[in-house]
């Protein structure tokens, strides 16, 4: 794609990023609560103008049944997902009342195997656990766009501490700012070699086919780097991820259902040209639209793949 082609886009997705601010959604920092409400019933769960949304949201275990990957990360939904377990050697889980702590086995399974690793090459005392997907994936009611089909997982740029965290540490704990103030770098205060291996632990999965970053991340990792360096082709700046990173798994064998996202380029993409953009006045310091962008209508259950009807429609698989 020409440079020409990918400014106007960019552009576009900045004023995106703008609008999911603005509407307030439940980012990696914020708080959840100790005692969560339940949603209440929905007085006409058959509308076809409701949201899916609120439809998922109210599915509170996977459905019964073998892990079954239906759409895009950005639109589709999860049958038989399993749940990562809360507590581990190497992990620890966060935010739950969340309840997006599902997703595919073959996820929970990268998510276990990078804690280990982590600690065993970087002396990491452990991982945190933030957002993998909701029970039965879909759109949620806040936050992501993206987390719909369970192979996709943010971990927490802090360590785990080194004791087992309450239900009150793990709603209300902030996670560690990893880029400067004026987000032209990291921050060597917090952001450690220990970053780095990590996240080359993670970018090394072959299963995985990006990892997305705070843009100034990317740049301490192009920067600090050493021998095999093929990892960073995978490591992907992007707006929102100061504080945790996002591991992105490609579709899994024959998951014919799954539609992923096309291969990027095998280059680090650490050229100066491949970072300017991100380091541009416009990115760092974006100005808000003159008007504030009206809300578009929440997608509905008949613009999702029709499979995911009876994922919604499935029973629950035993607790």
């Amino acid at each position: 794609m020409s440079r020409r082609r990918i400014i106007p886009l960019l552009l576009a997705m900045t004023l995106v990023v703008i609008k999911v601010l603005a509407a307030g959604g439940a980012l990696a920092q914020d708080k959840g609560s100790v005692n969560p409400k339940p949603l209440p019933p929905l007085a006409n769960p058959n509308d076809p103008k409701i949201g899916a949304k609120e439809l998922f949201a109210r599915k509170l275990l996977p459905s019964k049944g073998p892990a079954h990957v239906i759409g895009s990360y950005v639109k589709g939904c999860i049958g038989g997902a399993e749940q990562m377990p809360l507590n581990g050697d190497t992990w620890q889980v966060m935010r739950l009342s969340r309840n997006r702590n599902y997703g595919h086995p073959d996820i929970i399974a990268l998510i276990k195997r990078l804690a280990a690793k982590a600690h065993k090459d970087a002396g990491w005392p452990g991982i945190l656990v933030g957002d993998i997907g909701q029970p039965r994936g879909g759109p949620a009611l806040s936050g992501h766009a993206s987390h719909q089909i369970g192979l996709d997982a943010d971990i927490w740029l802090t360590p785990m501490p080194d004791h087992r965290l309450s239900r009150e540490e793990r709603e209300e704990m902030s996670a560690v700012m990893m880029v400067r103030e004026d987000r032209l770098d990291i921050d060597p205060k917090v952001f450690t070699s220990g970053h780095v291996l990590v996240l080359r632990d993670a970018a090394q999965e072959p299963a995985v086919q990006r990892i997305f970053v705070n843009p100034a991340i990317k740049k301490a990792l192009c920067r600090e780097a050493k021998g095999d360096r093929s990892w960073l082709s995978k490591i992907r700046p992007w707006w929102g991820h100061d504080y945790h990173f996002h591991i992105r798994m490609r579709c899994p064998a024959g998951a014919s259902d799954c539609k992923g996202q096309p291969s990027q380029s095998e280059d680090e993409g650490c050229k100066p040209s491949d970072l300017a953009y991100w380091f541009s006045e416009g990115v760092l310091h974006p100005k808000p639209p003159p008007e504030p962008p009206k809300p578009k209508p929440p997608m509905t259950l008949a613009q999702m793949p029709a499979a995911c009807k009876a994922v919604l429609r499935a029973p629950d698989a035993k607790p």
